[in-house]
């Protein structure tokens, strides 16, 4: 192990190594490790994993930016940055030089080239094409997306600060006082109606730059949360994934393939149940991107009845998680310990027949989850014996009759807090009449639920009507659903899509679009940066980037009455940055574009 440091303020980047022999040969991985001091401590944390910096490696890595990027990506660049070497000499007041007008660059340096990679920049001009306004809508609308991207917040803060603090300006020309919160408000409005074309055109060139296919979909529901009052024609009350039963809010269907990788998106209400979007999402897939030979992953909340005949009966193919009710018709399978295979060093499945032959189930059991389920058993059960014993407590040292009722439904509320034990419990208040509360608290466990509990923690059903499939093939189809999961946390977690401020719903939808087109620009860096071997954490990319700077060096001249020369510069990037470059198959423009006469 060896380590190079670089000192920025009270943070230490070290790039190490680790040498490992695999298959014979000697191989070096190489990886970014920051070291941040905190106080007294100071806190390891890896930047990025380089893998093995070899010239084969950057080789492939220029030749992956060099397809993301495109032809129209170095001509936008030619056009954009200052190439020209400085020629001649003159005499210059060093006593006054001074740097002006510092603004983050890298990050949305890189926003914008993942714009151009994807061609939304083409698109949008002819979906939102310049008319009369100062400023193009499609413009606009990068700037929202950028902004998301980067900085996720409101639009009045990217009008009031972030667009100004940013060089943005530099790279799409639009001056700061052209950026206002109505006009960001607007483009929203402008932008919604070609959200089916967006979509169509982001399949096409998704594909193009990964080789990507959509012959598996991952589909899974979301809700997201209002503060404020919301149109209330979509923002209603429901189910909350968010835990805000207080707040209306709307459910969001995502489609997305294999990788991640966005294929579409629908908005529902927000009392909308989950079972009901099934066949409205297939139908409008395929109306959009064609009838294919398709496999359909989704999860239990997505199983009814009329649900899988419906598929059934249209042909369509699919893999989908089952309610843990449907673990009792399976008790004697789950018992019998033959016939079950281990397909990886913690699961362990068995297929099973369908009574009529149309379905295939997949029994599986998990120790990992086992353990889980069993833990959660555990607390759920200690709360609920806690309560019951306070409870009873209580009626005891009573000096006055207690109500039945109440004590009820304070019962009640303990089971529904630790619902995954209840029914382990049978509770009953009786008649008492010796003691002055004049009612007494009897309960007892269920030892049936105890064997049921031992016998079926940590396993879980898949179904589905592929019959050519082998069991390992169908439980990694299902896992990957994971990844329509993770899009979800993205969304929420890093692009900010929660809570909605909006209240129009047109807003509102265009919100949840300007969300979505972000999460594809975080996908492409993440695939980006995958094969380029650099782990699959965008932010880390994106906050690494962000404190590359740009900055007007302002010279003034010997000859006053020449006035003053200024040069809009990139801050070099350090040692650690100039890796993830080099992998990134990117190189950093040292100038920009001067400004016009008017800026100076």
């Amino acid at each position: 192990m060896s380590a190079i440091g670089v000192s920025c303020e009270c943070v230490w980047v070290y790039l190490r190594h680790t040498t490992r022999r695999k298959d014979g040969k000697r191989h070096v991985y190489w990886r970014l490790v920051r070291s941040v001091r905190r106080g007294r401590k100071v806190v390891q944390e890896t930047v990025a994993q380089l893998g093995e910096l070899d010239g084969e490696g950057r080789a492939r890595a220029e030749a992956l930016a060099r397809s993301i990027g495109g032809h129209a990506c170095e001509l936008s660049q030619g056009q954009l940055f200052d190439r020209r070497e400085p020629t001649g000499s003159v005499a210059v007041k060093l006593d006054r030089v001074r740097l002006e007008r510092s603004r983050s660059f890298g990050a949305v340096w890189l926003g914008w080239f993942l714009w151009r990679a994807l061609k939304l920049d083409e698109l949008l001009g002819e979906l939102l094409p310049r008319n009369r306004e100062a400023v193009s809508w499609a413009e606009v609308v990068e700037i929202l997306v950028i902004g998301r991207l980067c900085e996720p917040s409101s639009e009045l803060h990217v009008a009031e600060r972030w667009y100004r603090t940013t060089a943005l300006e530099d790279l799409l020309g639009v001056s700061t006082e052209h950026i206002y919160d109505e006009r960001l408000y607007r483009a929203l409005d402008r932008l919604l109606p070609h959200k089916e074309s967006i979509e169509k055109h982001l399949v096409q060139r998704l594909g193009e730059l990964f080789n990507l296919d959509y012959d598996l979909l991952l589909y899974d529901v979301t809700s997201t949360y209002f503060e404020g009052v919301a149109d209330p024609a979509i923002a209603k009350r429901g189910y909350s994934r968010d835990h805000r039963p207080d707040c209306v809010q709307v459910n969001i269907a995502l489609v997305v393939s294999r990788e991640g990788m966005p294929l579409g998106y629908e908005i529902f209400s927000g009392n909308t149940t989950d079972v009901t979007t099934v066949k409205e999402i297939v139908e409008r897939m395929e109306q959009r991107f064609g009838k294919v030979n398709r496999v359909w992953v989704m999860d239990r909340g997505m199983v009814s009845a009329e649900n899988i005949a419906w598929l059934n009966a249209t042909g369509r193919r699919y893999v989908i998680g089952t309610p843990r009710a449907e673990l009792g018709r399976f008790t004697k399978q789950i018992a019998d310990r033959t016939d079950w295979r281990q397909i990886r060093e913690d699961v362990e499945v068995k297929i099973c027949r369908g009574p009529d032959g149309s379905e295939t189930f997949l029994l599986c059991r998990s120790a990992s989850r086992m353990e889980k389920e069993k833990a959660m058993h555990e607390r759920f059960s200690k709360r609920i014996e806690e309560g019951l014993l306070s409870l009873a407590r209580r009626i005891e040292k009573s000096q006055t009759p207690l109500d039945r009722g109440a004590l009820e439904r304070q019962i009640g509320r303990l089971l529904e807090r630790n619902s995954r034990a209840a029914a382990r419990y049978s509770i009953a208040i009786t008649k008492a009449p010796t003691i002055a509360a004049g009612l007494k608290l009897q309960w007892s466990t269920r030892p049936q639920w105890d064997d049921w509990a031992k016998l079926s923690e940590g396993t879980y059903i898949l179904r589905s009507n592929i019959h050519d499939w082998t069991d390992e093939e169908l439980w990694k189809t299902y896992i990957q659903l994971s990844e329509a999961e993770a899009a979800f946390r993205i969304h929420k977690s890093d692009l900010c899509l929660r809570p909605i401020w909006h209240h129009k719903q047109g807003r509102i939808k265009a919100h949840i679009l300007i969300c979505f087109l972000a999460y594809v620009l975080w996908k492409t860096l993440q695939q980006w940066q995958s094969r380029a071997g650099l782990g699959h954490s965008p932010r880390t990319i994106l906050t690494e980037f962000s404190r590359i700077h740009s900055a007007d060096i302002v010279l003034p001249l010997a000859d006053a009455s020449k006035g003053e020369l200024r040069l809009r510069c990139v801050v070099r990037p350090d040692r650690e940055q100039e890796l993830l470059l080099q992998r990134l198959g990117l190189t950093l423009p040292q100038r920009l574009r001067p400004p016009s006469v008017a800026e100076m």
